[in-house]
Protein backbone atom coordinates (compact mmCIF):
# COMPACT_ATOMS: atom_id res chain seq x y z
CA UNK A 1 0.00 0.00 0.00
CA UNK A 2 1.05 3.68 -1.08
CA UNK A 3 2.81 5.50 1.63
CA UNK A 4 1.60 9.47 1.20
CA UNK A 5 3.68 12.04 0.78
CA UNK A 6 1.84 14.83 1.33
CA UNK A 7 -1.54 15.93 2.88
CA UNK A 8 -4.74 13.79 1.13
CA UNK A 9 -7.93 13.77 2.44
CA UNK A 10 -11.11 12.50 0.17
CA UNK A 11 -14.99 13.19 0.28
CA UNK A 12 -16.43 9.07 -0.04
CA UNK A 13 -20.50 9.76 -1.11
CA UNK A 14 -23.04 6.39 -1.62
CA UNK A 15 -24.75 6.85 -4.45
CA UNK A 16 -28.30 6.04 -2.60
CA UNK A 17 -29.33 9.25 -2.61
CA UNK A 18 -29.24 12.90 -3.19
CA UNK A 19 -26.24 15.13 -1.59
CA UNK A 20 -27.51 15.88 1.35
CA UNK A 21 -26.40 19.43 2.86
CA UNK A 22 -24.61 17.51 5.87
CA UNK A 23 -22.48 15.72 3.53
CA UNK A 24 -21.55 18.64 1.66
CA UNK A 25 -20.36 20.42 4.79
CA UNK A 26 -18.21 17.52 5.30
CA UNK A 27 -17.27 17.32 1.44
CA UNK A 28 -16.51 20.88 2.00
CA UNK A 29 -14.47 20.95 5.40
CA UNK A 30 -11.89 18.20 3.55
CA UNK A 31 -11.75 20.38 0.02
CA UNK A 32 -10.66 23.60 2.15
CA UNK A 33 -8.22 21.73 4.49
CA UNK A 34 -7.12 20.70 1.41
CA UNK A 35 -6.62 23.67 -0.71
CA UNK A 36 -5.32 25.75 2.34
CA UNK A 37 -2.69 23.16 3.03
CA UNK A 38 -1.52 22.33 -1.42
CA UNK A 39 -2.89 18.86 -0.30
CA UNK A 40 -5.30 16.67 -2.11
CA UNK A 41 -8.58 16.19 -2.20
CA UNK A 42 -9.95 12.69 -3.54
CA UNK A 43 -13.03 11.44 -4.09
CA UNK A 44 -14.38 7.61 -3.46
CA UNK A 45 -17.20 6.41 -4.67
CA UNK A 46 -18.92 3.88 -1.89
CA UNK A 47 -21.12 1.76 -3.81
CA UNK A 48 -20.90 -1.44 -2.86
CA UNK A 49 -24.74 -1.67 -1.78
CA UNK A 50 -24.78 -2.42 -4.90
CA UNK A 51 -29.32 -2.71 -4.97
CA UNK A 52 -29.45 0.71 -3.70
CA UNK A 53 -26.48 2.60 -5.53
CA UNK A 54 -27.80 4.30 -8.35
CA UNK A 55 -26.49 5.65 -11.47
CA UNK A 56 -28.64 8.76 -11.15
CA UNK A 57 -27.79 9.22 -7.75
CA UNK A 58 -24.16 9.42 -9.02
CA UNK A 59 -24.44 11.85 -11.34
CA UNK A 60 -26.29 14.46 -9.11
CA UNK A 61 -23.62 14.23 -6.36
CA UNK A 62 -21.00 14.70 -9.13
CA UNK A 63 -22.78 17.40 -10.55
CA UNK A 64 -23.89 19.35 -6.89
CA UNK A 65 -20.25 19.21 -6.04
CA UNK A 66 -19.33 20.64 -9.45
CA UNK A 67 -22.05 23.08 -8.85
CA UNK A 68 -20.91 24.25 -5.63
CA UNK A 69 -17.08 24.90 -7.02
CA UNK A 70 -15.62 21.47 -5.16
CA UNK A 71 -13.52 20.06 -7.33
CA UNK A 72 -11.41 16.41 -6.74
CA UNK A 73 -7.85 15.98 -7.73
CA UNK A 74 -7.69 12.77 -10.27
CA UNK A 75 -10.14 9.88 -11.08
CA UNK A 76 -12.80 8.79 -8.58
CA UNK A 77 -12.02 5.46 -7.14
CA UNK A 78 -15.42 2.56 -7.33
CA UNK A 79 -15.15 1.07 -4.13
CA UNK A 80 -17.47 -1.86 -6.18
CA UNK A 81 -14.21 -2.27 -8.79
CA UNK A 82 -11.75 -3.31 -5.72
CA UNK A 83 -12.56 -6.84 -4.69
CA UNK A 84 -9.46 -8.33 -5.47
CA UNK A 85 -8.01 -5.69 -2.72
CA UNK A 86 -10.48 -6.21 -0.37
CA UNK A 87 -10.00 -10.25 -0.26
CA UNK A 88 -6.10 -9.82 -0.45
CA UNK A 89 -6.02 -7.85 3.06
CA UNK A 90 -9.14 -10.37 4.07
CA UNK A 91 -6.55 -13.16 3.34
CA UNK A 92 -3.62 -11.15 4.94
CA UNK A 93 -5.68 -11.26 8.24
CA UNK A 94 -6.70 -14.68 7.70
CA UNK A 95 -3.27 -15.67 7.55
CA UNK A 96 -2.10 -14.09 10.61
CA UNK A 97 -4.76 -15.43 12.84
CA UNK A 98 -6.16 -11.75 13.57
CA UNK A 99 -9.31 -12.99 11.44
CA UNK A 100 -11.36 -16.20 10.80
CA UNK A 101 -14.32 -17.56 9.02
CA UNK A 102 -17.42 -18.05 10.42
CA UNK A 103 -20.87 -19.11 8.65
CA UNK A 104 -19.42 -17.88 5.41
CA UNK A 105 -18.28 -14.74 6.22
CA UNK A 106 -14.73 -13.65 7.84
CA UNK A 107 -14.37 -11.84 11.34
CA UNK A 108 -11.88 -9.59 12.70
CA UNK A 109 -10.98 -10.45 16.50
CA UNK A 110 -11.64 -7.64 18.91
CA UNK A 111 -8.64 -7.50 21.41
CA UNK A 112 -9.61 -6.92 24.97
CA UNK A 113 -7.67 -3.64 25.52
CA UNK A 114 -8.14 0.10 26.41
CA UNK A 115 -7.53 2.16 23.05
CA UNK A 116 -7.19 5.96 23.24
CA UNK A 117 -7.35 7.80 19.77
CA UNK A 118 -6.56 11.03 19.42
CA UNK A 119 -9.01 13.56 17.02
CA UNK A 120 -7.66 16.66 15.93
CA UNK A 121 -11.16 18.26 17.32
CA UNK A 122 -12.02 16.56 20.33
CA UNK A 123 -8.67 15.51 21.74
CA UNK A 124 -7.99 12.26 23.15
CA UNK A 125 -10.76 9.58 22.89
CA UNK A 126 -10.69 6.02 24.81
CA UNK A 127 -12.38 3.29 23.95
CA UNK A 128 -13.27 -0.12 25.52
CA UNK A 129 -12.54 -3.11 22.72
CA UNK A 130 -13.45 -5.49 24.72
CA UNK A 131 -16.98 -4.33 25.07
CA UNK A 132 -16.93 -4.16 20.99
CA UNK A 133 -17.91 -8.11 19.35
CA UNK A 134 -15.94 -9.41 16.46
CA UNK A 135 -16.71 -7.65 13.25
CA UNK A 136 -17.68 -8.84 10.25
CA UNK A 137 -15.25 -7.57 7.42
CA UNK A 138 -16.45 -9.62 4.38
CA UNK A 139 -19.67 -10.69 4.19
CA UNK A 140 -21.27 -14.18 3.56
CA UNK A 141 -21.64 -12.73 -0.28
CA UNK A 142 -18.67 -11.81 -0.54
CA UNK A 143 -19.03 -7.62 -0.29
CA UNK A 144 -16.61 -5.65 1.96
CA UNK A 145 -18.36 -4.26 5.09
CA UNK A 146 -17.96 -0.31 5.46
CA UNK A 147 -15.37 -0.59 8.18
CA UNK A 148 -13.27 -3.12 6.42
CA UNK A 149 -13.37 -1.28 3.10
CA UNK A 150 -12.91 2.52 4.52
CA UNK A 151 -9.60 1.05 5.79
CA UNK A 152 -8.32 -0.67 3.21
CA UNK A 153 -9.02 1.99 0.79
CA UNK A 154 -8.41 5.15 3.03
CA UNK A 155 -4.40 3.19 2.96
CA UNK A 156 -4.41 2.27 -0.12
CA UNK A 157 -5.35 5.59 -1.49
CA UNK A 158 -2.52 7.02 1.21
CA UNK A 159 -5.20 9.77 2.95
CA UNK A 160 -3.48 11.16 5.71
CA UNK A 161 -6.51 13.07 7.60
CA UNK A 162 -9.99 11.52 7.96
CA UNK A 163 -11.95 14.38 8.18
CA UNK A 164 -16.10 13.19 8.63
CA UNK A 165 -19.38 13.99 10.76
CA UNK A 166 -19.05 13.04 14.65
CA UNK A 167 -21.89 9.94 14.01
CA UNK A 168 -18.50 8.26 12.98
CA UNK A 169 -16.68 8.23 16.19
CA UNK A 170 -18.19 5.00 17.00
CA UNK A 171 -16.83 3.26 13.59
CA UNK A 172 -13.17 4.49 14.98
CA UNK A 173 -12.10 1.80 17.28
CA UNK A 174 -13.11 -1.30 14.78
CA UNK A 175 -11.28 0.90 12.23
CA UNK A 176 -8.18 1.37 14.00
CA UNK A 177 -8.23 -2.34 14.92
CA UNK A 178 -8.18 -3.62 11.41
CA UNK A 179 -5.29 -0.58 10.75
CA UNK A 180 -3.15 -2.13 13.53
CA UNK A 181 -3.99 -5.65 12.63
CA UNK A 182 -2.93 -5.00 8.93
CA UNK A 183 -0.43 -3.61 10.33
CA UNK A 184 -0.64 -0.10 8.80
CA UNK A 185 -0.62 3.60 10.86
CA UNK A 186 -3.64 4.72 10.91
CA UNK A 187 -4.61 8.40 9.80
CA UNK A 188 -5.40 11.55 12.06
CA UNK A 189 -9.10 11.72 13.03
CA UNK A 190 -10.31 14.36 12.58
CA UNK A 191 -14.55 14.12 13.63
CA UNK A 192 -16.66 17.66 12.67
CA UNK A 193 -19.60 18.40 14.27
CA UNK A 194 -23.33 17.58 13.25
CA UNK A 195 -25.78 19.86 11.58
CA UNK A 196 -28.96 20.23 13.59
CA UNK A 197 -32.40 22.35 13.39
CA UNK A 198 -32.92 25.33 15.53
CA UNK A 199 -35.03 22.29 17.50
CA UNK A 200 -31.67 20.96 18.10
CA UNK A 201 -33.19 17.93 16.05
CA UNK A 202 -31.38 15.94 12.97
CA UNK A 203 -31.98 18.07 10.02
CA UNK A 204 -34.81 17.27 8.06
CA UNK A 205 -37.18 18.96 5.22
CA UNK A 206 -38.99 21.12 8.29
CA UNK A 207 -36.01 22.96 8.97
CA UNK A 208 -35.46 23.44 4.87
CA UNK A 209 -34.13 21.99 1.81
CA UNK A 210 -31.62 19.03 2.89
CA UNK A 211 -30.30 18.03 -0.78
CA UNK A 212 -28.11 20.42 -2.65
CA UNK A 213 -29.93 19.84 -5.38
CA UNK A 214 -32.89 21.21 -3.59
CA UNK A 215 -30.91 24.59 -2.96
CA UNK A 216 -30.25 24.91 -6.49
CA UNK A 217 -33.57 24.68 -7.67
CA UNK A 218 -35.07 27.11 -4.93
CA UNK A 219 -32.92 29.55 -6.61
CA UNK A 220 -29.96 29.68 -4.50
CA UNK A 221 -26.34 30.63 -5.33
CA UNK A 222 -23.31 28.82 -4.97
CA UNK A 223 -21.57 31.06 -3.27
CA UNK A 224 -23.72 31.56 -0.77
CA UNK A 225 -24.34 28.06 -0.08
CA UNK A 226 -20.71 27.43 0.31
CA UNK A 227 -20.22 30.59 2.68
CA UNK A 228 -23.12 29.39 4.81
CA UNK A 229 -21.70 26.03 4.85
CA UNK A 230 -18.18 26.70 5.74
CA UNK A 231 -19.37 28.63 9.16
CA UNK A 232 -21.42 25.83 9.96
CA UNK A 233 -19.55 24.51 12.84
CA UNK A 234 -16.44 26.66 11.88
CA UNK A 235 -14.91 30.31 12.84
CA UNK A 236 -12.44 32.26 10.88
CA UNK A 237 -11.87 33.52 14.41
CA UNK A 238 -13.58 36.96 13.63
CA UNK A 239 -17.35 37.97 13.68
CA UNK A 240 -16.99 38.64 9.85
CA UNK A 241 -19.64 36.17 7.69
CA UNK A 242 -19.32 37.34 3.78
CA UNK A 243 -16.42 35.81 3.22
CA UNK A 244 -15.24 34.34 -0.38
CA UNK A 245 -13.93 31.30 -0.71
CA UNK A 246 -10.27 32.21 -1.50
CA UNK A 247 -10.80 34.62 2.02
CA UNK A 248 -11.82 31.02 3.77
CA UNK A 249 -9.25 29.07 2.12
CA UNK A 250 -6.87 31.22 3.84
CA UNK A 251 -8.14 31.22 7.21
CA UNK A 252 -9.16 28.03 7.02
CA UNK A 253 -8.12 25.48 9.94
CA UNK A 254 -9.10 21.64 11.38
CA UNK A 255 -8.49 23.07 14.79
CA UNK A 256 -10.89 26.26 14.57
CA UNK A 257 -13.23 23.74 14.01
CA UNK A 258 -16.30 23.76 16.84
CA UNK A 259 -16.67 20.35 19.34
CA UNK A 260 -20.77 21.33 18.91
CA UNK A 261 -23.34 20.30 16.83
CA UNK A 262 -23.71 23.26 14.74
CA UNK A 263 -27.70 25.43 14.23
CA UNK A 264 -29.04 26.04 10.50
CA UNK A 265 -30.79 28.66 10.10
CA UNK A 266 -32.84 28.69 6.77
CA UNK A 267 -33.61 32.53 7.28
CA UNK A 268 -29.91 32.80 7.95
CA UNK A 269 -29.15 31.14 4.37
CA UNK A 270 -31.76 33.32 3.03
CA UNK A 271 -30.55 36.58 4.07
CA UNK A 272 -26.78 35.86 2.87
CA UNK A 273 -28.23 34.62 -0.37
CA UNK A 274 -29.50 37.64 -0.50
CA UNK A 275 -26.82 39.72 -0.03
CA UNK A 276 -25.27 37.68 -2.79
CA UNK A 277 -27.60 38.63 -5.17
CA UNK A 278 -27.72 42.12 -4.09
CA UNK A 279 -23.45 42.28 -4.98
CA UNK A 280 -23.67 39.85 -8.20
CA UNK A 281 -23.45 41.90 -11.45
CA UNK A 282 -27.02 42.79 -13.19
CA UNK A 283 -26.31 40.88 -16.41
CA UNK A 284 -25.09 37.44 -14.53
CA UNK A 285 -28.16 37.51 -12.28
CA UNK A 286 -30.45 38.50 -15.28
CA UNK A 287 -28.95 35.18 -16.72
CA UNK A 288 -30.09 33.41 -13.85
CA UNK A 289 -33.25 34.66 -13.72
CA UNK A 290 -34.02 34.40 -17.50
CA UNK A 291 -33.29 30.31 -17.19
CA UNK A 292 -35.27 30.30 -14.04
CA UNK A 293 -38.45 31.79 -16.50
CA UNK A 294 -37.61 29.92 -19.13
CA UNK A 295 -38.18 26.53 -16.53
CA UNK A 296 -41.11 27.87 -15.46
CA UNK A 297 -42.90 28.09 -19.03
CA UNK A 298 -42.82 32.23 -18.10
CA UNK A 299 -40.93 33.20 -21.23
CA UNK A 300 -41.48 33.50 -25.10
CA UNK A 301 -39.29 32.08 -27.37
CA UNK A 302 -38.15 35.83 -28.43
CA UNK A 303 -38.13 38.08 -25.60
CA UNK A 304 -36.22 41.43 -25.34
CA UNK A 305 -33.30 40.83 -22.69
CA UNK A 306 -33.14 44.68 -21.89
CA UNK A 307 -36.67 44.99 -21.20
CA UNK A 308 -36.07 41.80 -18.44
CA UNK A 309 -32.85 43.49 -17.04
CA UNK A 310 -34.78 46.29 -16.31
CA UNK A 311 -37.10 44.35 -14.22
CA UNK A 312 -34.56 42.61 -12.71
CA UNK A 313 -33.08 45.53 -11.11
CA UNK A 314 -36.28 46.83 -10.31
CA UNK A 315 -36.62 43.38 -7.87
CA UNK A 316 -32.81 43.22 -7.31
CA UNK A 317 -32.63 44.65 -3.61
CA UNK A 318 -35.87 43.09 -2.08
CA UNK A 319 -34.70 39.05 -3.86
CA UNK A 320 -33.45 36.43 -1.41
CA UNK A 321 -33.23 33.79 -3.62
CA UNK A 322 -33.48 33.92 -8.21
CA UNK A 323 -37.12 32.19 -7.17
CA UNK A 324 -38.23 35.07 -5.24
CA UNK A 325 -38.50 37.47 -9.01
CA UNK A 326 -40.98 34.85 -10.19
CA UNK A 327 -43.10 35.14 -7.39
CA UNK A 328 -42.87 38.89 -6.83
CA UNK A 329 -42.76 39.67 -10.52
CA UNK A 330 -44.75 36.88 -12.44
CA UNK A 331 -47.25 39.52 -13.69
CA UNK A 332 -45.10 41.19 -16.07
CA UNK A 333 -44.90 37.39 -18.19
CA UNK A 334 -48.31 35.92 -17.45
CA UNK A 335 -51.16 37.10 -19.51
CA UNK A 336 -53.80 36.39 -17.00
CA UNK A 337 -52.96 36.98 -12.97
CA UNK A 338 -54.25 35.88 -9.66
CA UNK A 339 -55.46 38.41 -7.43
CA UNK A 340 -54.70 38.37 -3.49
CA UNK A 341 -58.57 37.93 -2.34
CA UNK A 342 -57.35 40.16 1.08
CA UNK A 343 -56.33 42.88 -1.47
CA UNK A 344 -59.76 42.95 -3.11
CA UNK A 345 -61.31 43.30 0.00
CA UNK A 346 -58.75 46.24 1.47
CA UNK A 347 -58.89 48.57 -1.77
CA UNK A 348 -61.35 47.75 -3.53
CA UNK A 349 -64.57 49.46 -2.63
CA UNK A 350 -67.33 51.31 -4.45
CA UNK A 351 -65.01 54.99 -4.68
CA UNK A 352 -62.76 52.48 -6.72
CA UNK A 353 -64.47 52.26 -9.76
CA UNK A 354 -64.78 56.01 -10.92
CA UNK A 355 -61.36 56.59 -9.63
CA UNK A 356 -60.30 53.85 -11.94
CA UNK A 357 -62.36 55.12 -14.68
CA UNK A 358 -60.77 58.28 -14.27
CA UNK A 359 -56.94 57.10 -14.45
CA UNK A 360 -57.79 55.13 -17.32
CA UNK A 361 -59.08 58.33 -19.40
CA UNK A 362 -56.11 60.37 -18.02
CA UNK A 363 -53.91 57.70 -18.91
CA UNK A 364 -55.13 57.14 -22.58
CA UNK A 365 -54.71 60.60 -23.35
CA UNK A 366 -51.11 60.94 -21.96
CA UNK A 367 -48.83 61.39 -25.04
CA UNK A 368 -45.59 60.30 -22.76
CA UNK A 369 -45.49 56.74 -20.95
CA UNK A 370 -42.73 56.73 -18.76
CA UNK A 371 -41.69 56.94 -14.60
CA UNK A 372 -42.14 60.75 -14.34
CA UNK A 373 -45.08 61.09 -16.49
CA UNK A 374 -47.41 58.39 -14.47
CA UNK A 375 -46.30 59.50 -11.28
CA UNK A 376 -47.53 63.08 -11.99
CA UNK A 377 -50.93 61.69 -13.55
CA UNK A 378 -51.87 59.52 -10.43
CA UNK A 379 -50.57 62.38 -7.95
CA UNK A 380 -52.32 64.89 -9.98
CA UNK A 381 -55.43 62.85 -9.79
CA UNK A 382 -55.48 62.20 -5.90
CA UNK A 383 -55.18 65.99 -5.84
CA UNK A 384 -58.60 66.39 -7.69
CA UNK A 385 -60.16 63.78 -5.81
CA UNK A 386 -58.95 65.27 -2.78
CA UNK A 387 -57.65 61.64 -1.57
CA UNK A 388 -53.89 61.00 -0.40
CA UNK A 389 -52.26 59.22 -3.62
CA UNK A 390 -51.89 55.75 -1.61
CA UNK A 391 -55.71 55.86 -2.33
CA UNK A 392 -54.85 55.73 -5.73
CA UNK A 393 -51.76 53.71 -6.09
CA UNK A 394 -53.17 50.46 -3.36
CA UNK A 395 -56.25 49.95 -6.08
CA UNK A 396 -53.86 50.57 -9.08
CA UNK A 397 -51.32 48.13 -8.00
CA UNK A 398 -53.39 45.68 -7.12
CA UNK A 399 -55.57 45.90 -10.61
CA UNK A 400 -52.37 45.58 -12.58
CA UNK A 401 -50.50 43.27 -10.63
CA UNK A 402 -52.92 41.37 -8.66
CA UNK A 403 -50.82 42.02 -5.22
CA UNK A 404 -50.74 44.58 -2.51
CA UNK A 405 -46.70 45.13 -2.53
CA UNK A 406 -44.13 45.10 -4.22
CA UNK A 407 -41.40 47.26 -6.52
CA UNK A 408 -42.45 50.85 -6.84
CA UNK A 409 -45.46 51.28 -8.79
CA UNK A 410 -44.22 54.39 -11.62
CA UNK A 411 -41.59 51.79 -12.37
CA UNK A 412 -43.68 48.91 -12.54
CA UNK A 413 -46.23 50.92 -14.63
CA UNK A 414 -43.82 52.09 -17.41
CA UNK A 415 -41.89 48.45 -17.69
CA UNK A 416 -45.56 47.04 -18.31
CA UNK A 417 -46.28 49.28 -20.84
CA UNK A 418 -49.30 51.72 -21.53
CA UNK A 419 -51.56 49.11 -23.41
CA UNK A 420 -51.20 46.33 -20.78
CA UNK A 421 -51.40 48.37 -17.86
CA UNK A 422 -55.02 50.14 -19.32
CA UNK A 423 -55.77 46.88 -20.44
CA UNK A 424 -55.47 45.08 -16.61
CA UNK A 425 -57.32 48.31 -15.11
CA UNK A 426 -60.01 47.90 -17.45
CA UNK A 427 -59.95 44.04 -16.84
CA UNK A 428 -60.24 44.71 -13.13
CA UNK A 429 -63.22 47.16 -13.60
CA UNK A 430 -65.47 44.91 -15.41
CA UNK A 431 -64.32 41.81 -12.60
CA UNK A 432 -64.92 43.01 -9.20
CA UNK A 433 -67.21 46.18 -9.72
Amino acid sequence: MNKASSVKVRFAPSPTGFLHVGSARTALFNWLYARRVSGKFLLRVEDTDRARSKDEFLEEILESLKWLGLDWDGEPVFQSRRAPLYNSCAKKLMDSSAAYEKEGAIHIKMPAMKLKVNDIIHGDIEFDTSLIKDQVIIKSDGTPTYNFAVVVDDSDMGITHVIRGDDHISNTPKQVVIYNALGIPPPKFCHIPLILGLDRSRLSKRHGATSIRDYKEEGFLPEALVNYLCLLGWSPGTDREMMSVEEVINAFSLENINKTAAMFDINKLQWMNGEYIRAMDDAKLAGLIIDALKKENLLKEEFDRNWIGNIVRLFKERLRTVYDFIDAADYFFKEIIEYDPDGIKKFFNKDTKPALEKLITKLETATVFDVQSIETVIRSLADELGVKAAKIIHPVRLAVTGKTAGAGLFETLALLGKSRTIGRINFSILKFF
